[in-house]
């Protein structure tokens, strides 16, 4: 069975109501999947829940659809996960934020760290961001979560830390040379959140480690060998979600 497609609508909804789609949605729907009236859709408002739709016109760039019903159906993982990610080369940024939004991470900072290859400034630094947005949304719409998890504007590495935490943080870096393992890490009270921070290519430089460990993150390793940084976040966020999250979801027969 094939399952309708989602997709983000950040507007209005109500049941029994017609709407047109957002243009992005009704362009993608009507020129890229080639729908047409009578398909059946799911669209989501990042507010959390999902509306069952189908399209009732299709005109040049204009998308219609009857709402049909609500889902108050939730995707988010117990935890509440901040992924702190060095700046990386190429597409490999793109790649750790889909997949991240699939391992159900909740905010993603992207930071400017003293190996990172990439620089943002000014406007290319807004544009950036704003793609990386569209690659939450796009992700979201895939992997069937209803909210959007949230990502910042970049800014140095010092800056982030020296800003200090919020009380009930669990903050976690992996480090090849850490003498402890994450999974001698205490199983997180509720209502803790945790923030993973993740260096570029190369890793951190030795005084943003130490600055790292001033500002309360631990230091662990995740196995016996060397991740890159396009691995190393995602590799960790599994290892969380599977640990303490929803990845190590009990089947039984019963």
């Amino acid at each position: 069975m094939v399952n309708d497609p989602r997709f983000h609508c950040p507007i209005p909804l109500a049941v029994g109501a017609r709407a047109d789609l957002p243009e992005r949605v009704a362009h993608h729907a009507s020129k890229v999947l080639r729908l047409r009236s009578g398909a059946a859709l799911t669209l989501f408002t990042g507010a959390g829940g999902e509306y069952s739709a189908r399209i009732v016109l299709v005109e040049r760039s204009r998308v219609a659809v009857e709402v049909l019903g609500y889902s108050p159906v939730e995707r988010e993982s117990p935890l509440s996960i901040t992924l702190v990610q060095a700046l990386q080369a190429g597409d490999k940024m793109d790649l750790t934020v889909q997949k991240a939004v699939e391992l159900g991470v909740q905010r993603i900072v992207p930071v400017i760290s003293r190996r990172s290859v990439v620089r943002l400034a000014d406007q290319r630094a807004v544009r950036r961001l704003e793609h990386w947005r569209a690659v939450v949304v796009a992700a979201c719409e895939q992997c069937g979560r209803n909210r959007l998890p949230e990502v910042v504007a970049p800014e140095s590495l010092d800056d982030w830390l020296q800003r200090g935490c919020e009380p009930n943080v669990l903050r976690l870096l992996l480090a090849p040379a850490a003498g402890r393992a994450l999974s001698s890490v205490p199983v997180p009270g509720a209502g803790t959140y945790i923030e993973l921070l993740i260096g570029a290519e190369g890793g951190l430089a030795a005084e943003e480690m130490q600055l790292a460990s001033q500002c309360g993150f631990l230091s662990l390793r995740l196995g016996p060998r060397i991740l890159r940084t396009e691995t190393a976040g995602l590799a960790a966020l599994a290892a969380v979600q599977f640990l303490w999250g929803d990845l190590k979801e009990e089947v039984t027969d019963v």
